[in-house]
């Protein structure tokens, strides 16, 4: 029996777990949003509050705080100068758990885990991807014109 054993051991050994919330942490930092399992969701909403509340302290033992938590310095200036501000009147709650179903090839059950307030961001980024797929679907089709001008498929050739 597990008593008072708290926290998720995730299938992992000690080191394995703490680098995959390490990972984890970083990336929700970085890109505002990720995809995973709802139990990784729940391991790493704390981790993510705490490194926004060094964020939001601002000193440079906070700064370096983070750094030796976090992956990458990219991460670090971004919490700094880009999350941590978003949340300078919230006394917390930063994140949130949305549920997405189970996952096709184990059925696992998966979620989004993402920062309050990055609706905005998050469609500014969808928008660009959806430009750039675009203009590079253009681009092929304009290929396609111009090595194949006269074997253009008819609508009703079988």
């Amino acid at each position: 029996m597990r008593h008072r054993n708290a926290g998720f051991k995730l299938g992992r050994n000690t080191s394995h777990r703490r680098a995959m919330l390490r990972n984890l942490v970083t990336s929700i930092i970085l890109m505002d949003r990720v995809e995973t399992t709802i139990t990784k969701c729940k391991a790493t909403r704390p981790l993510v509050e705490k490194m926004i509340t060094l964020g939001k302290r601002g000193t440079v033992h906070a700064r370096r705080q983070a750094l030796s938590y976090l992956m990458t310095p990219e991460s670090v200036d971004r919490l700094f100068n880009t999350v941590a501000p978003r949340y300078a009147t919230r006394p917390g709650g930063y994140v949130r758990i949305v549920r997405t179903g189970a996952r096709k090839g184990d059925a696992a059950e998966m979620a989004f885990i993402e920062l309050l307030g990055a609706e905005h961001e998050l469609d500014e980024k969808r928008q660009k991807r959806d430009e750039a797929r675009m203009k590079k679907r253009e681009e092929l089709q304009k290929q396609l014109e111009e090595q194949n001008p006269d074997d253009a498929p008819s609508p009703s050739a079988e």
